[in-house]
């Protein structure tokens, strides 16, 4: 016979060590999601292909044939889908993952396990839904007939992925303990996505602006960085900002800036998680 004490942790810390025995959990909780999304529609997972071809061919007749946007000389469908597959990640991880502890109350109030496994489960499920969406762009590249390496799309969409997640949990996290308390904002939240669509390179360059102060949130954006790694697979110029070589010290920052949000949604995650039972 023991006596188990649970209190909470004198430290801040990630929890790294109880997320990996608590593993299973993740595999659960996606699995669930992604049935319960798609089990009542007909087209079932195709959906994860279709909204972002639509999206792009609309985006084609608006941005391209009708406002003439510069793509970075990729075909524009080449260029907007390649964004849209970033954003996507980053848009639906985000509406996710705020919501998801509220979506998980009655869980959380009946078992405990690491409080985490949610929002980033939430964000397994965009993952999921990104990976069909890239067998669509794959068959763009093999219609429109654009060369890459095959070194640089190991390297450069792996890390582009990696940078979108790190900062889709930072906000997912730092959003989904506010929501808990402020439900305001899951009325703002799509609104805001909304908005930031268009402040993100997804239907533009990112050398649009002229302004210095403009090229410098693009700099500081590590979302803008994540499709300009994608991007950059295809084009002959690699660096939007115009050096023509990716430049590694604004990859580097970009990185820091995700950790650093990451960071700060773990840390209000941490210190609010203890109400949530009791507010969700």
């Amino acid at each position: 016979m023991f006596e188990l004490e649970i209190k909470p942790q004198g430290k801040f810390t990630l929890g790294l060590k109880e997320l990996w025995h608590y593993r299973e959990l993740f595999y659960f909780f996606t699995w669930r999601d992604i049935k319960v999304r798609y089990k009542q529609a007909a087209l079932g997972i195709v959906w994860a292909a279709i909204q972002p071809l639509s999206m792009m061919l609309l985006f084609t007749i608006i941005f391209n044939k009708g406002l003439k946007v510069d793509s970075d000389g990729l075909p524009y469908p080449i260029f907007a889908f390649s964004g849209l597959m970033i954003w996507n990640v980053f848009s639906n991880g985000l509406l996710n993952a705020s919501s998801s502890m509220v979506a998980n109350a009655n869980i959380i109030k009946k078992i405990y396990f690491p409080r985490l496994i949610i929002p980033l489960s939430s964000i397994l499920t965009a993952l999921f839904d990104f990976l069909f969406a890239f067998v669509v762009f794959v068959v763009l590249l093999i219609y429109f007939q654009i060369p890459f390496l095959a070194l640089k799309l190991v390297v450069l969409l792996p890390l582009s992925i990696l940078l979108t997640v790190i900062t889709t949990f930072g906000l997912g996290t730092l959003l989904a303990s506010l929501n808990v308390k402020y439900r305001d904002f899951q009325y703002a939240l799509p609104f805001m996505i909304q908005f930031l669509l268009f402040l993100n390179p997804v239907l533009y360059s990112t050398k649009a602006f002229d302004n210095v102060w403009a090229q410098w949130i693009m700099r500081l954006n590590p979302l803008a960085g994540a499709i300009d790694l994608v991007r950059s697979i295809f084009t002959v110029r690699e660096d939007s900002f115009g050096e023509g070589v990716l430049r590694w010290e604004i990859i580097l920052g970009q990185f820091g800036i995700a950790i650093f949000i990451l960071l700060l949604g773990v840390y209000v995650f941490r210190k609010t998680e203890a109400y949530f039972a009791d507010l969700a």
